[in-house]
């Protein structure tokens, strides 16, 4: 961008003229290439790229949890074990990311940006739909590389500072959204996370047992899909655990994560398949 005003300490005109409060629009009318759908695509095959899943949601009065397990896999390989898939959207939302791990971070990056961008030229924040609304935007500009094997599908959430709860979105490929209610998850192994959450949801969790609950989710999901890790005792790698009520986002520390962890495996020992639901 404006090559000339290099080295003269100089802000480009292009960051001094009025325009819209998208960053994004900001990109494709000034460096269109730094988009993602811009990207020139494979010519032909599918592209081998580190994987990541499983992602889990769950609402509870106060606000909503947010967690992921930490494996990324390559095919049958496991790419890494200590990947970090969920990340702060702004001070009350974020974002678990599922599927081709390199461009879902950039998303996320370009995403975190994009919020950024929208509170300092309009000076409030996006609703939270909005910002859903926002997140869809950019997972549909990624289709062409999701054609080509390369999919990214985030799961957002965040607490409605207008509707005072927490809630949670889901998208597809083609960056259609849905809302979910009470829980969700994606990724490889949220079949089975899934089945685990509706066996244990609740409409009165309170947030410890809601963390509970997201780990409880993660490790039936690792029972059964190779794809997803489950705790890693002896390397000491837990979830990725998050919670957003009016007080805006936390991610519990590695203590507490390793200790909500350490009392799911200690209950499995006694009970393998988990805790089951009550019958009436």
């Amino acid at each position: 961008m404006e090559a000339n005003t290099r080295g003269t300490g100089r802000l480009p005109a292009a960051f001094l003229t009025p325009g819209s409060s998208s960053f994004m629009d900001f990109l494709a009318e000034h460096q269109p290439e730094m988009l993602p759908g811009k990207r020139q695509l494979p010519t032909q095959g599918v592209i081998e790229a580190p994987h990541g899943t499983t992602i889990v949601a769950v609402t509870f009065p106060g606000g909503v949890v947010l967690s992921g397990d930490r494996r990324a896999t390559m095919g049958n390989v496991i790419a890494q074990r200590d990947i970090e898939k969920v990340f702060p959207a702004d001070e009350y939302s974020a974002v678990g990311i599922a599927g081709t791990a390199g461009l879902a971070v950039e998303m996320v990056k370009l995403f975190q940006l994009e919020l950024e961008h929208f509170e300092k030229v309009e000076g409030a924040q996006l609703s939270l739909e909005g910002k859903a609304n926002r997140l869809s935007t950019m997972i549909r500009s990624n289709l062409g590389m999701a054609m080509q094997g390369l999919a990214v599908v985030p799961l957002f959430a965040g607490f409605d500072l207008d509707r005072e709860r927490g809630r949670i979105f889901s998208y597809d490929v083609t960056g259609g959204r849905s809302e979910e209610h009470n829980f969700a998850a994606t990724g490889s192994g949220s079949i089975f996370a899934r089945g685990a959450m509706k066996k244990l949801f609740r409409d009165d969790l309170t947030e410890e047992q809601a963390t509970i609950l997201v780990v409880q989710a993660l490790y039936d999901a690792a029972d059964d899909d190779s794809a997803t890790g489950g705790p890693d005792v002896a390397r000491r790698i837990y979830p990725i655990i998050t919670v957003i009520t009016e007080d805006g986002f936390r991610r519990l520390s590695d203590d507490e994560s390793s200790e909500l962890s350490r009392a799911v495996l200690q209950r499995r020992l006694e009970e393998p398949d988990g805790p089951k639901a009550a019958l009436l």
